[in-house]
């Protein structure tokens, strides 16, 4: 919902946009710093961290014997695959402009980088999930995540790559994706026990 009234707003020039845009002014800052942090939501540096959780999880389901090891990186790639497959049409129908420390030009909604970051690293904690047996871990695993995706996000707009709202409606995009990600796998869990026979003998 979220991101429909942001594409809507973005696409009829709504009032979102002044706000988004005062916002906007009162953030931008372009440093090194702000520079550096914006590059953690590109493939060449995302796509690498999904690649080797992707690899660990289903060498550990395959080792576990687990049914269709392979499936939940499987759908991580794919996932990846859809975040293109979105973003890029978007940003062709609403055609936004960038701020005004960026070339001049269109295509800035949503946020490309934000939304590959949220995909990226949110899909690679979900993948190690299952194996973090402790507490502590998994929570230091979620807690690196949304780091990275809010690192992200402060770089590009404090660097003036984005609007504010570009990035909020990509975290908007990559939540859905994500949920996506868990309904399949979680979907395909359950078949697989519903279909696994009984350890039973029967009546003696």
């Amino acid at each position: 919902m979220l991101f429909a009234l942001s594409t809507w707003q973005v696409a009829a020039d709504g009032p979102l946009l002044r706000l988004d845009e005062r916002l906007s002014r009162a953030l931008v800052h372009p440093d090194r710093a702000s520079d550096l942090l914006s590059d953690l939501g590109s493939v060449p540096v995302a796509v690498p961290v999904l690649a080797v959780a992707a690899v660990y999880a289903a060498r550990r389901a395959r080792g576990s014997g687990t049914a269709r090891w392979w499936l939940p990186a499987v759908a991580a790639g794919a996932l990846m695959a859809l975040v293109a497959a979105v973003v890029v049409p978007v940003k062709e129908l609403t055609g936004r402009p960038g701020t005004s420390v960026v070339p001049p030009g269109t295509g800035y909604f949503p946020s490309g980088h934000t939304a590959t970051a949220a995909v990226a690293y949110g899909t690679a904690a979900l993948l190690l999930w299952p194996w973090l047996t402790r507490a502590g871990l998994r929570r230091t695993v979620a807690a690196v995540a949304a780091a990275l995706v809010l690192g992200t996000s402060y770089g590009l707009v404090r660097r003036g790559y984005h609007w504010p709202l570009d990035v909020v409606a990509s975290w908007c995009l990559g939540a859905l994706l994500l949920n996506l990600f868990v309904l399949v796998v979680s979907r395909s869990s359950r078949r697989r026990s519903a279909g696994t026979p009984s350890s039973s003998n029967g009546p003696s």
